[in-house]
C-alpha cells in the first residue's frame, strides 16, 4: 500500500539530509516534490494545499533553521501533519453499554460490505464479544447465501429475513431476536446503493431508525481514490456516518483515499481491509500509517500481529529450548509458519524500520510463500533424528532430502546455512542482553529473534 506515494516522499526528504544546514529554498523545493506526490497519489487537493501550508510554516522555522538535524525535523514535521490529516488520534468502536450494539454497514455495490461484515465479526470476536450477522440486502441475487457462507467460515450466526420480508423488518426482527438471545453485537449487512438513489437512500434511514445502530461504517473501495472521499461526504450527509472502512488498501499504491477522507469529510478512517482472508482487517491508526508512508517501519502493529501469530507457551518453550541448545529444525518451521499467519512477507518485512526496501524486493520477486513453501517441504522430508540434530545431513543425506521434497541439495545447504545464522544471531542477542542485565522481552517470530 501506498507503494507510489512512500518511494516519493521518502526520496524528497532524503535528498534534504545530504545537506548540513538547510535554507527555505531547499525546504520549499522538498515540499514541492512532496506536494506533487500527493497530487498524484489522488490526495484531495485542497488537503493537499492545507497540509502543504503548514509544514512550510513549521519548516522554515527556527525549530527547523536552528536545528543540528534540519532534516530530521522536516521528518518529524512531515510525519505529524501527515497524521493529523488522516485523523491524527485513534478511533475506536463505540458500542453501546446496553446491547445489543449495532454496527450498519453501508456503501456503493461491490465495495466488499458482506467480507468486511465477517472480517468486523471475527475482530469483535476475538475481544470476547457475541456477534451476530444481518442479512440486510434482499436485492443482490443470494446476498443472504454469501453472508451465510462468509458467517459459516468465520464462526458467527447468520439472521436472515422470511422471504420477500423487506430489509427494514428484517432488521427490526434481529434487534429484536439479539435482545432476547443475549447477542451483543448485530452486524447489519446493507445492499449496495448509490448515494443518489433516493428510495434507496430513505430505505437506510428508515433501517438507522429501527437499529438505532451506535455506528454506522461507509465500507468504500480506496482503490477508487477520490470517488471514496465524494461517496463518504454524500453517506455521511444523510446518514451522519461515524466511521469508515477502507477496502483494498493492500492493493492500491496510492493511498489518496486514506489521506483524504478525514480531512475532506469530517469521518474517520477506523478500519482498513489488508487481505482477502477473514482475518485481514486492522484498526486504522493515523500514526502508524503515517510511519509507513515515510519508511519508519510499524513495530506497534508487528508486535500486535505476532501475539496473534504466536502462542505464549509455545513461544517460551522455544526460547527455553534456544537457551539450552535444544532449538532444531522442528521448532524452526513451527516458528516459520508462525511468520506465514502474520500475513505477507513482504508486508510483514515493510513494518520494520529500515526493511522497506527490502521489502519492495521480495514483492517484486514473489518469493516469499514459494520460499516458504520450499522450506517447509525439506524439513517434512527429513528424519526426526536429521530435524533434532542437523550436524547429521551428510551429502548422502542431502541427496535424498532433495529428492523427496523436490528441491535441489544447493536448496538444502541454504537452508542449513540459514539454519545455523539464525542460532548465531540468537546467540550473539543473548550476549547483547546479558550483557545490559537483561530486557523486557517480545516472544514473537523465531522466539527471541523477535524482540523489538
Amino acid at each position: 500500500m501506498f507503494e507510489s506515494l512512500s518511494e516519493k516522499v521518502q526520496l524528497a526528504i532524503r535528498r534534504l539530509t545530504g545537506k548540513g544546514r538547510l535554507g527555505e529554498a531547499d525546504v520549499s523545493e522538498a515540499l514541492r516534490e512532496i506536494r506533487v506526490a500527493l497530487l498524484e497519489a489522488d490526495v484531495n487537493y485542497k488537503v493537499v494545499k492545507e497540509f502543504a501550508a503548514r509544514v512550510r510554516d513549521r519548516a522554515v522555522g527556527r525549530e527547523v533553521m536552528g536545528s543540528l538535524s534540519p532534516a530530521r525535523q522536516v521528518a518529524r514535521i512531515v510525519h505529524e501533519e501527515m497524521s493529523a490529516i488522516m485523523g491524527g488520534a485513534d478511533q475506536r468502536l463505540v458500542l453501546s453499554p446496553r446491547p445489543p450494539s449495532v454496527i450498519m454497514l453501508v456503501g456503493l455495490e461491490g465495495s466488499g460490505k458482506t467480507t468486511t461484515a465477517g472480517k468486523l465479526g471475527i475482530y469483535l470476536k476475538k475481544q470476547g464479544r457475541r456477534v451476530i450477522l444481518v442479512a440486510a440486502d434482499v436485492y443482490r441475487p443470494a446476498a443472504g447465501e454469501q453472508l451465510k457462507v462468509v458467517g459459516g467460515q468465520a464462526g458467527l450466526p447468520v439472521y436472515a429475513g422470511a422471504a420477500g420480508e423487506d430489509p427494514v423488518t428484517t432488521v427490526r426482527n434481529a434487534v429484536l431476536r439479539a435482545a432476547r438471545e443475549m447477542g451483543e453485537v448485530l452486524i447489519v449487512d446493507t445492499a449496495g446503493r448509490l448515494h443518489v438513489d433516493e428510495p434507496m437512500m430513505v430505505e437506510l434511514e428508515e433501517i438507522k431508525k429501527v437499529a438505532n445502530p451506535c455506528e454506522i461504517l461507509l465500507v468504500a473501495d480506496a482503490m477508487t481514490g477520490q470517488e471514496a472521499v465524494n461517496v463518504a461526504s454524500a453517506f455521511n450527509a444523510r446518514l451522519g456516518l461515524t466511521g469508515v472502512v477502507l477496502t483494498k488498501l493492500d492493493g492500491d499504491a496510492r493511498g489518496g483515499a486514506a489521506l483524504s477522507i478525514r480531512a475532506a469529510t469530517g469521518v474517520p478512517v477506523k478500519f482498513v481491509g489488508t487481505g482477502e482472508r477473514l482475518d485481514g482487517l486492522e484498526a486504522f491508526h493515523p500514526e502508524r500509517m503515517a510511519s509507513r508512508i515515510l519508511g519508519m517501519g510499524d513495530v506497534l502493529t508487528l508486535v500486535e500481529r505476532a501475539e496473534e501469530a504466536f502462542d505464549a507457551e509455545k513461544s517460551k518453550e522455544i526460547e527455553r529450548k534456544v537457551r539450552k541448545a535444544e532449538f532444531g529444525l522442528d521448532d524452526f518451521l513451527e516458528q516459520l509458519r508462525g511468520v506465514r499467519k502474520m500475513g505477507p512477507l513482504d508486508q510483514v518485512l515493510a513494518m520494520i524500520p529500515g526493511l522497506a526496501r527490502q521489502a519492495k524486493k521480495v514483492q517484486d520477486a514473489g518469493c516469499d510463500e514459494r520460499e516458504l513453501a520450499r522450506i517447509e517441504a525439506i524439513i517434512n522430508s527429513m528424519t526426526k533424528a536429521e530435524r533434532a540434530s542437523p550436524s547429521l545431513i551428510d551429502a548422502s543425506r542431502k541427496r535424498r532430502i532433495a529428492a523427496g521434497s523436490g528441491t535441489t541439495v544447493q536448496d538444502v545447504n541454504r537452508l542449513l546455512k540459514q539454519f545455523e545464522q539464525v542460532k548465531l544471531m540468537v546467540r550473539q542477542i543473548q550476549a547483547f542482553e546479558k550483557g545490559r542485565g537483561g530486557a523486557k522481552q517480545f516472544r514473537g517470530p523465531l522466539g527471541p529473534l523477535g524482540r523489538m
